[in-house]
């Protein structure tokens, strides 16, 4: 039986040589002499022991990490470019963020904010990147913490992190689906001239469904993925590039170079004006965001240290530059900003392309950006369901044992892929109380992820222990990280704030209250439960270099020849 088919996750094409009982210690040390400094404490499980020369060389790694390869390794370099550029869906998540800096300031907070943060997020991807390279397994960043941590504190500082990676990755699929669930009411408000005014309920039934369908694709096994997911850089581009040739063509009366870049007129209720400006980073940081989504696929990605820290760099490179392009055009074509905010739509730039276009260039460009906020959804949905997979396999989520199985027949973790769909379309639900509730979802995306990614970075620059893999930051590498940390706490303090004033029930900002909540409940689940059985990324493969014969002599005084392994 084909091994990758086995409900019980036998690695595929490996072969295992034996089971090192049923209760071994969680510790092991690679050939390479990189040590697994997994601490197992009491956590004893089975290993299992796995010949170094049956393994190419991305095995090996894996192996050296203390895991086995489950899945195909079928991401190449373009198909990976592409699920990073995915992931931030550029010109879908500009369109359907757009609102965010022109409440916080108008036209010169959605430039300005769009310059200022993007530095700071491309800090945040480097970093990411770098550790990436160094640690290539479907538990991200979360996973990095076993090498970082210090020993003792392993357990807690993992069990932080990855609950915060759990939480943002869910946020983000949540307020991907909604976002394009807006995008396909609005083209069908257009195509009604105005007649068809969306509500919430109907976003929200419509994002249930959306997501359902994405569920199905993720549900498809690596290959088809794989080559599915080729296409959608091609598309997104082509977009891009022939919606800001058209605008800047079709508009006639554009906006002044002096309002664009000077105008700041606040409509949040803020003061000062400055820090109303503020509020507008919220755009970026939601589009430059899940950096370490193309990690979760790392184990179906060929030579993974290199692809996926490349392909995250230059993803998040095309969007910091992409994104502000597209956000100075916007600025220069989107006319009046009360009318467009006012849009029965609901969508401010669905009414530029409207205003500027026309109806049927309207309806293509909000369609295309429905389009591509799709894509960045079922990327996010794989990526999403492989770290609810990786987090099964260390025990670290109620019902490991079910989310950590593979299909037979896609090689998938189908009931991962399900459960993370599910909770995105429950988290969603809130939105049928008022948009200002989806907006708390768009604040603890960005919030709860790059925490997530910041904690590793804390533990790499306080203890030293980091050990760079082939892409690596050199000697910038610590004032990088630094100003990823700095960058990440200055946001985090803007997001949690309401983003109108004065403050009312209908328009208060619930991120604090969604994050205090996630946050208890983890906090009681690890005391009640997690603490007597979480020990931090566990260790399931020793690696071995092979098998020699050494002779010994029994009580009787006869040679007898025993097989050893060498590890």
């Amino acid at each position: 039986m084909d091994s990758a088919t086995s409900t019980d996750n036998e690695p595929y094409g490996l072969r295992v040589e034996d089971r090192v009982g049923n209760r071994r210690k969680g510790s092991a040390v690679a050939a390479g002499g990189r040590k697994a400094s997994a601490v197992a404490g009491n956590g004893e499980e089975a290993v299992a022991i796995v010949e170094g020369a049956q393994l190419s060389e991305e095995d090996r790694r894996l192996a050296e990490m203390g895991y086995v390869q489950v899945y195909k390794r079928e991401f190449s370099w373009l198909s990976c470019f592409s699920f990073a550029v995915s992931v931030s869906g550029l010109f879908s998540s500009v369109t359907t963020t757009f609102s965010y800096p022109l409440y916080a300031g108008g036209a010169a907070s959605a430039v300005w904010c769009w310059l200022i943060s993007g530095a700071g997020c491309m800090c945040i991807a480097l970093s990411v990147s770098e550790l990436v390279s160094a640690y290539p397994t479907s538990g991200g960043l979360y996973f990095t913490c076993k090498y970082l941590a210090p020993e003792k504190w392993v357990p807690q500082i993992s069990w932080i992190c990855g609950w915060l990676n759990l939480l943002g990755q869910i946020a983000g699929v949540a307020s991907t689906e909604y976002g394009a669930a807006q995008l396909l009411l609005a083209a069908v408000s257009m195509g009604s001239d105005f007649s068809y005014k969306p509500t919430q309920s109907h976003t929200v039934g419509v994002m249930a469904a959306i997501t359902l369908v994405h569920g199905a694709i993720n549900s498809m096994n690596t290959s088809a993925l794989e080559k599915v997911t080729k296409t959608y850089v091609l598309f997104h581009i082509g977009v891009l590039v022939s919606c800001c040739i058209t605008l800047l063509v079709m508009c006639k009366d554009k906006n002044s170079t002096h309002y664009v870049w000077t105008n700041v007129t606040p409509d949040s209720g803020w003061t000062p004006t400055g820090w109303s400006f503020l509020f507008g980073f919220l755009s970026v940081s939601w589009t430059m965001t899940d950096y370490d989504a193309t990690a979760h696929i790392a184990e179906e990605i060929k030579n993974p240290e290199l692809k996926a820290p490349w392909s995250i760099a230059a993803a998040l490179g095309f969007t910091y530059i992409g994104g502000w392009l597209f956000t100075i055009v916007l600025a220069y074509c989107m006319g009046d900003p009360a009318v467009i905010l006012a849009s029965e739509v609901g969508q401010p730039v669905a009414q530029i392309f409207y205003n500027n276009i026309g109806k049927a260039g309207g309806i293509f460009f909000t369609v295309s950006a429905f389009v591509i906020m799709n894509f960045t959804a079922i990327v996010s949905i794989q990526a999403g369901s492989r770290t609810v997979w990786a987090y099964a396999r260390d025990e670290m989520i109620p019902l490991s044992r079910v989310w950590y199985k593979i299909n037979r027949v896609t090689t998938t973790p189908l009931y991962a892929v399900w459960v993370f769909t599910i909770s995105c379309i429950l988290i969603d639900l809130i939105g049928l109380g008022s948009y200002i509730t989806i907006a708390a979802i768009f604040n603890i995306c960005a919030i709860a992820l790059d925490w997530s990614y910041c904690i590793p970075l804390i533990c790499k620059m306080l203890y030293g222990k980091f050990e760079p893999g082939p892409w690596h930051l050199g000697r910038a590498s610590f004032w990088i990280n630094l100003w990823a940390v700095v960058w990440t706490l200055f946001v985090s303090l803007i997001f949690i704030l309401p983003t109108v004033r004065p403050v009312t029930a209908q328009n208060m900002n619930y991120a604090v209250v969604i994050l205090v909540g996630i946050g208890l409940f983890a906090l009681l689940y690890w005391l009640i439960a997690g603490r007597f059985y979480y020990f931090g990324p566990r260790v399931k493969a020793q690696l071995i270099e092979g098998t020699a014969e050494r002779l010994s002599v029994d009580s009787s005084g006869e040679e007898i020849a025993e097989k050893v392994v060498v590890y």
